[in-house]
């Protein structure tokens, strides 16, 4: 019958020339401490380069802290050998079971990679009885490393957004492959220098500028010129959801200038700017009544219900684009100045508005990977630091390849 430092060394994997010398259980401080050996006279191969059947130059003692041993803390100690290759000098041994400057076996590294996926790094150190910290440079280890692998080679379909880290104008501006939902690059801060970013990180990834042929993003003017400096090749559609929501704000802005001498306008806030579709009982019985009335909000109104007609109803590019024209020369004519306002602003951007007809992109994808954000903030309770923030945004939304337990 095997004794229990056999046992050990078949679960654990150990294989010769290193063996199991003793196993002790410490009942006072709940611990489990596997020490192991090498046999006199063995010989290791260069953790550097492989170079095989280099004899052992001296030992250093390792300490790798590995699952739990049921509810207990397990360690693993070994008298670690160190080579000296021709090529590479003085190495240390690495172990099947652990990694370079990590504490850890890696089965106990990969255990918190995928806690990771599911709960607060706060709550993974408190369960594990480890600091943070620890857990952080076990994380942006494994994702760094993932990252770096990744390929960008069939990119060509981009999506850009900015998302807040914390309270206050705190920002990460997030790239994702409109194709697949992935998201490419995060990087702190918005505007410009966001795009340079991402174009530069590029060719580290088996990509380059020229083959990013679509961006989908909003009118920021910094993104636009971002865009058109460091993704040349990119044609750019100005997000519909954007568009219309600027509507909104110049209905809503007629809406609350005409009631200062109209009361019935009061609280009718939402029945306006929602979608037919989305309105509540009462608020479809109170749109019905306020459309009935000579206004000039449900002027703006019918107005934003044409002007969403265009982008649900026409496919055709040139048929968008005189439907388009005539819809601005009716706000022109409107004499209501927040719709003309609005209406200068198309033009201004009209390029691009007009391109959602050709590339029929939307921000639909990426306002579901910032929602996906949002809730890994929301988590966590804040992160103490943006690299940290990115690091879960790769995580849980880059589609990396990444080991796990199974």
């Amino acid at each position: 019958m095997a004794g229990q430092e056999e046992l050990f060394a078949l679960a654990l994997g150990v294989e010769e020339p290193i063996y199991i010398e003793t196993v002790e259980f410490d009942k006072d401080k709940g611990e489990l401490h596997i020490r192991m050996n090498f046999r006199r006279g063995a010989r290791f191969a260069c953790s550097s380069c492989g170079k095989a059947n280099l004899p052992v130059h001296d030992t250093v003692e390792k300490t790798w802290r590995h699952l739990n041993f049921f509810q207990y803390k397990c360690f693993i100690h070994l008298r670690t050998p160190r080579t000296k290759c021709p090529k590479c000098g003085e190495r240390l041994y690495m172990p099947p079971w652990g990694r370079k400057n990590s504490g850890f076996t890696m089965l106990f590294e990969l255990l918190m990679l995928t806690l990771a996926k599911a709960m607060p790094v706060s709550q993974i150190a408190a369960l594990i009885g480890e600091h943070d910290t620890k857990v952080w440079r076990v994380i942006r280890s494994y994702v760094g490393k993932a990252y770096v692998e990744k390929d960008f080679e069939k990119t060509d379909r981009l999506g850009v957004d900015e998302t807040s880290t914390h309270k206050g104008h705190h920002y990460v501006t997030v790239f994702a492959d409109l194709n697949d939902g992935d998201v490419l690059f995060a990087t702190e801060g918005k505007g410009s220098s966001t795009i340079q970013a991402f174009a530069d990180e590029l060719p580290s990834h088996n990509a380059n500028p020229q083959q990013i042929k679509e961006i989908s993003m909003d009118m920021s003017p910094s993104f636009i010129s971002g865009a058109k400096e460091y993704l040349p090749s990119a044609s750019v559609t100005f997000d519909k959801f954007h568009v219309v929501k600027q509507l909104n704000e110049a209905l809503d802005e007629v809406r609350r200038n005409e009631q200062k001498k109209n009361p019935l306008l009061k609280c009718s806030r939402y029945a306006w700017l929602k979608n037919p579709e989305n309105l509540t009982a009462r608020q479809k019985k109170l749109l019905s009544t306020l459309s009935k009335e000579n206004t000039k909000t449900a002027k703006v109104y019918q107005m934003k219900l044409t002007f969403q007609d265009i982008y649900r109803n026409i496919y055709d590019i040139a048929v968008a684009d005189t439907a388009m024209r005539k819809w601005l020369s009716w706000a022109i004519r409107s004499r209501l100045e927040p719709v003309k306002e609005f209406a200068r602003m198309v033009k201004g951007h009209y390029a691009g508005i007009l391109r959602f007809f050709e590339s029929r992109l939307t921000s639909g994808m990426m306002e579901g990977i910032n929602s996906r954000i949002q809730e890994i903030k929301r988590r966590a309770k804040g992160f103490r630091n943006i690299p940290n923030f990115i690091t879960m945004i790769y995580l849980q939304a880059g589609r990396l390849s990444l080991p796990s337990l199974s």
